[in-house]
């Protein structure tokens, strides 16, 4: 892990810690981070819970806590230490990544499911307009995988508010149909339908499925030129760091949908996985004269873990990840 790697890695748990709410600041463009000074704790350093603090309107060593708290499982990072008055002191390591290639292949599509919402029940006042069924039966999806118990009528029930949308699946399909109405924010309006048709990268919903294509192509290449999936040695390649990350932070996602009746966050999270994945793709399987390798099946292994993760988070909103597009 680079140091830009390591930047990412912090910024995206600053990101999960506002959007679960633990912190209430604007994300910062960029996370600076450098070695640690001699003397000092770890091998990098950075003083970005001393920069949110006042905005924050806590100290230091509270927002470096709550920082801290999200990168415990970061791909790459052994271990974080909190010093002086706020700094975050960073020990990296070398096989976290392939640790969570294997969890997320055990897991399988139910990766990011979880307990944290176990015992809670949450009620859904009956719903009859298009949009706020798919929301609602969304909604329903993400708390069951969190634990949560859903059930629909009866007393004290939440109401599911959205802007009102139509469910075109004659036109659209039922993929794009649903993706129209779950992309765009409950309180947003929906997507235009037609462009959620054109086979375009600026067209977000094909993207992510073609990203999951991509994935089974290169499982099939994979197997003709002998090299299958395999973590038994840690992912080397440009843009790996990247990918990892959001993987990672699939399950915070997941969790944070649920308890903030945001199915858009899920979808959302799918598109920056489909991107680290399509700027990932290429450093995959042998070119040209490159005899395949370890490195090869280990890449292999993570780009497998990233079309498990676009597949699951897929269901999730009830859409398809068609094999080939």
């Amino acid at each position: 892990m680079t140091p830009a790697d390591l930047s990412l890695t912090v910024l995206h748990a600053v990101r999960r810690a506002v959007d679960d709410g633990a912190l209430r600041v604007e994300v910062p463009p960029r996370v600076k981070v450098e070695r640690a000074r001699p003397g000092g704790s770890g091998e990098y350093a950075s003083n970005v819970a001393l920069t949110l603090a006042r905005s924050a309107g806590r100290s230091a060593r509270d927002v470096a806590a709550i920082i801290e708290e999200r990168l415990r499982d970061a791909p790459g990072i052994r271990g974080v230490e909190i010093t002086g008055p706020g700094f975050l002191n960073f020990t990296l390591r070398s096989d976290a990544g392939s640790d969570l290639v294997r969890t997320i292949l055990a897991a399988g599509s139910s990766y990011g499911h979880g307990t944290a919402l176990a015992g809670t029940t949450v009620r859904f006042a009956e719903v009859t307009e298009s949009r706020g069924v798919v929301v609602a039966e969304t909604l329903g999806r993400l708390l069951r995988s969190q634990g949560a118990e859903v059930l629909v009528g009866g007393p004290d029930c939440e109401r599911v508010h959205v802007v009102p949308g139509e469910f075109d699946e004659a036109r659209l399909g039922r993929d794009a149909a649903l993706w129209a109405l779950l992309r765009a924010a409950p309180h947003d309006r929906p997507l235009d339908g037609a462009p959620l048709l054109a086979q375009h990268e600026r067209n977000s919903f094909f993207r992510v499925r073609y990203a999951y294509s991509r994935v089974q192509r290169l499982l099939v290449n994979g197997e003709q030129l002998g090299v299958r999936p395999s973590c038994e040695t840690p992912v080397d390649a440009p843009g790996a760091p990247e990918l990892l990350g959001v993987l990672g932070d699939h399950p915070v996602v997941l969790l944070a949908a649920a308890r903030h009746r945001a199915p858009d966050r899920v979808a959302r999270h799918l598109e920056a996985i489909a991107d680290a994945l399509l700027a990932f793709q290429h450093t995959v399987l042998p070119l040209g004269d490159e005899k395949p390798s370890a490195a090869h099946r280990s890449r292999l292994a993570l780009a497998e873990a990233a079309g498990t993760v676009l597949a699951g988070g897929l269901s999730v909103l009830g859409i398809s990840a068609p094999d080939r597009i």
